[in-house]
């Protein structure tokens, strides 16, 4: 892959008289000014992959909810907010965050197979607008914290349908040997017990097949089941209100060619109205495809090792910075912040960081031509990597900054070896 090949990203990140900018920002400047590891957010790329949705769910009864484990960084979340989104939570500490950025407490879906009864009362007094329940044995907790504490709570039951989403094993959700929601077969049984239990209202439906899908027919089949399924719970005299169709939809890490959010809505609402459906509200829940070509992670190069089998690129950024690789072995594009003049010549590297682990990496055979002191970006890291990152190795946490035009603030400061240790004792 060339550097003249189009950025993840792109127009937001691109390359202007050779240097890597973000909207109207040289990331150089950015890295000199707050150092490195460091995640800069482009505003102008997350409203962008908004309005996608926005356009193909005009004049539906539909509300978007922001699945805030992508990215729960609060200048984020209040900037989603303030566009109109609800959000996806799954745990209390997700709550909490969703609430402190602005969020109404009505236009928020709990979601997540292991809530505590704590997490579930917070949820009903905070007034939040459904759980999604994900199993029989919730159920029945939820209805007696509910009761218990004088609520009745709005339920969705989150049914796997068994749709392979055709992704990596690790984030694939709606399969039968998944841990997440309510087997397919048991679906109408269990909404019969919901109904009939004194602290729940059955609110309406929900699904979520995986992320990072890349294709429409998983989702095609998903929504065929699930209006199956919601004829036979209404033959059966059980009303469902909303429709919660889950996120998962993918973003370009390394020439994926996902559908356009507009284009693939379109083809869903289309099924929906030729099946009597058209009229029913719907919950979505993007997280990924709305931030993760939004973000980068600035890094610098420490040292070039020189190897008999391998070469490698030591970098600043770390595992505990940008997890996806090691977990996942996930790509993500590695590229200078300047580009290199016609005359350089790149060696192939392994880009790794200075973890005292040998799954610490964030590319494999890349073609850089670098030297020590240049500066990378690691391109769509504006999701699971700042919200999935961690202190291992006592690391402390990059900083993040969102840039809107010309303009960039720190919606994050860097932590300090203070913070490390903060509330520890010897």
């Amino acid at each position: 892959m060339t550097l003249t090949a189009p950025l993840p990203g792109a127009p937001f990140f691109h390359y202007h008289d050779g240097a890597l900018k973000v909207e109207d920002v040289p990331l150089s400047a950015l890295a000199q000014a707050h150092g490195t590891p460091l995640f800069v957010y482009s505003q102008a790329a997350i409203l962008h992959a908004l309005a996608a949705y926005q356009r193909g769910l005009a004049g539906r009864n539909a509300l978007i909810c922001y699945a805030v484990k992508a990215n729960s960084s609060l200048a984020i979340l209040k900037l989603l907010a303030q566009a109109g989104c609800g959000f996806d939570i799954v745990s209390g500490g997700e709550l909490a965050r969703a609430l402190a950025a602005g969020a109404d407490a009505a236009k928020i879906v709990f979601s997540g197979i292991g809530k505590t009864r704590a997490e579930m009362l917070a949820a009903l007094q905070a007034g939040v607008g459904c759980f999604n329940v994900e199993s029989e044995a919730e159920l029945e907790t939820l209805s007696q914290v509910a009761s218990a504490s004088g609520h009745v709570a709005p339920v969705s039951i989150r049914v796997n349908p068994n749709v392979d989403a055709k992704t990596h094993p690790y984030i694939s959700t709606g399969l039968k040997g998944n841990k997440f929601g309510i087997a397919h077969e048991r679906a109408l049984a269990a909404y019969q017990r919901a109904a009939a239990l004194p602290g729940l209202r059955v609110a309406g439906i929900d699904c979520h097949i995986g992320s990072q899908i890349t294709e429409e027919a998983p989702y095609l089949d998903a929504l065929e089941r699930i209006l199956d399924l919601v004829q036979a719970i209404e033959a059966a005299g059980v009303a469902i209100g909303h429709i919660d169709f889950g996120g998962g939809l993918g973003i370009d890490y390394a020439g994926d060619t996902p559908p356009a959010a507009d284009a693939l809505w379109a083809r869903l609402l289309a099924r929906l109205d030729a099946r009597g459906f058209g009229q029913r509200p719907l919950i979505i829940e993007p997280g990924r495809s709305l931030v993760g070509n939004a973000g980068a992670c600035v890094t610098e190069v420490l040292y070039l090792k020189p190897g008999e089998q391998k070469n490698f690129c030591i970098v600043d950024a770390a595992m505990n910075d940008l997890p996806r690789p090691a977990l996942y072995e996930a790509f993500h594009r590695i590229v200078p912040l300047r580009q290199p003049g016609a005359a350089a010549t790149p060696a192939t590297y392994d880009v790794v960081g200075p973890v005292c682990e040998s799954g610490d990496w964030l590319g494999r055979d890349r073609a850089l031509a670098v030297q020590p002191g240049d500066h990378l970006a690691v391109l769509s890291a504006g999701a699971y990597c700042m919200s999935m990152a961690s202190q291992y190795n006592s690391r402390p946490r990059a900083a993040e900054v969102l840039v809107s035009g010309a303009q960039a603030r720190v919606i994050r400061p860097r932590e300090t070896l203070h913070d490390l240790m903060r509330g520890e004792s010897a």
